[in-house]
């Protein structure tokens, strides 16, 4: 979902995914196979990407 707002991959460490934006913005997004990410956890990468839930919505 956040390489619809520009964000492109940029390394991998482990089970965690980092992502880059242009404008230096960063996010780190674990990945678990099997289970969903928890609530509070995508809030944070929403918030460290600066992006909203309604934003983000628009795209489900």
């Amino acid at each position: 979902m956040l390489k619809n707002f520009g964000f492109v991959e940029h390394r991998q460490k482990g089970s965690h995914l980092i992502l880059k934006h242009s404008d230096g913005q960063r996010a780190v997004i674990p990945i678990h196979q099997g289970r969903d990410i928890p609530t509070g956890t995508l809030r944070s990468i929403l918030n460290d990407a600066d992006i909203s839930v309604d934003e983000l919505t628009k795209y489900l």
